[in-house]
């Protein structure tokens, strides 16, 4: 879209307001908005902002950025009641106008055109598989005397809203909610909403349908969706998600672990390289018909794989996810058709033109554009040095490692255990992010020491459970 048809869909709309939106290194969406009659000002000049307030960004003494939009994703926003464009933009230098070195959306811009001057490939495809909860209720607190929660669920017996009787007897307990059909499927048509408004912005959804956890945990699967857009649609489809269950009297989150001993939300990213039009990850009679440069691919992301944590699960509560027993990786394994496995090759995927892999390991707190873009170059540094996971154990491995003696686990490595462990790792393993200019050494810093505060922030509170085991020790 150039800045004529721009200005048209405002006019034939008649659009009142532009909402702009950009990524902070936390991985939350930032807004600011203005008269649509200054829409000619902005696209020419920007607009400046204080970088200093946003977590990570930069230092009080040289705060300031501009914000310059990229009128390839003007959208309609369906939610205001005054009609309204939105626009998703970069953090740029306000004297360059070129994204800044900490700007998420930047990072991945770079990670695009890093990639394509390889010559590896010239189109990389990914599908996020985004898991979350549709809750009726959550209150939570936390202050220096008191610290708890509180999470309802019409579809669960045992958590169900006060003021609600399941006089139709539909709630359920006992059981496992995966592609729980109606009417026990609760909350079916708000995840239909949220998937017409997706559809409508060019988001092309594969299916989408009710998770394992049965206090209405919800699945929205894309299509194979090319890289960088992605990064921008994930954070639009996170957005529609939680704008319409508050539309609907409810409350979503991507919470890994929001319910105790349920299973949690992951984020699986499907990959796929594709080039002139060839997927460059087939070859017939390879194991599970993967190439030379998938299994390189796949090598170089399991090798980085403990610093790549720290980006695809950025999150104290990630960690809670990360057990097992609940279909959730806890080593760093490829196999096919192996739900254990941190790399999944889909057994239903025969096509050559679809053939790829699953990393099962992630979830929705990350922020796409860091983790998306640090798993491209995991992936391209596994093929640029030839890593094969076979001679790294990294597998390939097709069965139940968690119904393994604990001799022949202890062999296998280890995804980290914590959020601090992960940030360790990343401290420790960056290189392959840096060495191309891709990420520098100061958003890794940055980005380290807003996570470590994370860490410390939860590590030193007492939690509420110890309580239960401690005060009367």
């Amino acid at each position: 879209m150039n800045a004529q048809q721009l200005k048209k869909l405002v006019q034939d709309n008649d659009i009142k307001s532009i909402d702009l939106r950009y990524c902070g290194l936390d991985g939350k969406w930032y807004h600011i908005s203005f008269p649509s009659r200054r829409l000619d000002f902005v696209l020419e000049r920007g607009v400046p902002f204080d970088g200093s307030s946003i977590p990570g960004m930069r230092a009080v003494e040289s705060g300031d950025m501009v914000l310059m939009p990229d009128l390839s994703t003007a959208h309609l926003d369906p939610f205001f009641e005054i009609p309204t464009l939105a626009l998703v933009c970069s953090i740029c230098d306000p004297e360059t106008r070129i994204g800044v070195k900490k700007d998420p959306r930047s990072v991945a811009k770079r990670a695009e055109d890093y990639f394509k001057s390889t010559g590896i490939a010239d189109t990389s495809l990914w599908i996020p598989e985004l898991e979350f909860h549709l809750l009726d209720g959550a209150e939570y607190g936390s202050d220096e005397f008191s610290s708890g929660y509180s999470l309802t669920s019409a579809e669960h017996k045992s958590a169900l809203p006060e003021e609600f009787d399941d006089g139709d007897a539909v709630s359920q307990q006992d059981t496992k909610g995966y592609h729980m059909n109606v009417p026990f499927d609760r909350y079916f048509e708000v995840r239909e909403q949220m998937v017409d408004m997706m559809e409508e912005m060019g988001i092309k959804i594969r299916y989408h349908h009710h998770e394992v956890g049965l206090s209405s945990q919800q699945e929205i699967e894309t299509e194979l969706l090319e890289f960088p857009k992605i990064c921008d649609d994930t954070m639009v489809m996170k957005d529609i998600i939680r704008r319409t269950a508050l539309a609907n009297g409810l409350t979503a989150t991507f919470m890994p672990k929001p319910i105790y001993n349920q299973a949690g939300n992951g984020m699986h990213f499907h990959i796929m390289l594709h080039k002139k039009g060839k997927n460059i990850f087939y070859k017939k009679g390879g194991y599970a018909d993967l190439s030379k440069e998938a299994l390189y691919f796949i090598g170089g992301i399991l090798k980085h794989g403990k610093s790549l944590i720290a980006f695809t699960n950025p999150s104290t509560n990630s960690f809670k996810r990360l057990l097992p027993g609940f279909e959730a990786p806890v080593k760093l394994f490829f196999g096919l058709a192996n739900r254990s496995a941190a790399i999944r090759i889909p057994k239903y995927v025969t096509d050559p033109t679809t053939k790829r892999f699953e990393f099962r390991t992630g979830d929705a707190t990350c922020n796409p554009y860091l983790a998306m873009s640090a798993l491209l170059m995991a992936g391209l540094d596994g093929i640029k040095h030839q890593i094969d996971p076979t001679k790294h154990n990294f597998g390939p491995y097709d069965d139940n490692v968690f119904a393994w003696p604990e001799h022949k686990k202890a062999k296998l490595v280890s995804i980290p255990s914590s959020l601090k462990e992960a940030l360790e790792a990343l401290r420790d393993d960056h290189t392959y992010l840096t060495e191309s200019g891709v990420f520098n050494e100061e958003l890794i810093e940055s980005y380290n020491a807003l996570k470590m505060k994370e860490h410390e922030a939860v590590n030193n509170r007492p939690h509420p459970y110890e309580m239960t085991l401690y005060y009367n020790q």
